[in-house]
């Protein structure tokens, strides 16, 4: 998945957290619909493809992994 799935999928996201390591963006799309470009591109890796793991629960996406947002956005 490239950068125009990750669009599609940001686009209907009203949370996006993504994970890289210790670092955790999180992006309000509800609130601040100017970041969409900002959370695209945090969600691509370094060959431009969307980052793995990615969830979808509800109007939140997640990706990449860290144990305490998903403890906390999937509990």
């Amino acid at each position: 998945m490239g950068s125009d799935d990750a669009r599609d999928l940001a686009e209907k996201a009203s949370k996006i957290v993504v994970s890289k390591g210790a670092k955790i963006s999180r992006f309000d799309l509800k609130r601040s619909p100017e970041t969409l470009d900002e959370a695209v591109a945090a969600m691509l890796g370094p060959t431009g493809n969307l980052r793995a793991p990615t969830i979808r629960k509800g109007k939140t996406v997640l990706v990449g992994f860290n144990e305490e947002v998903y403890a906390e956005l999937l509990a």
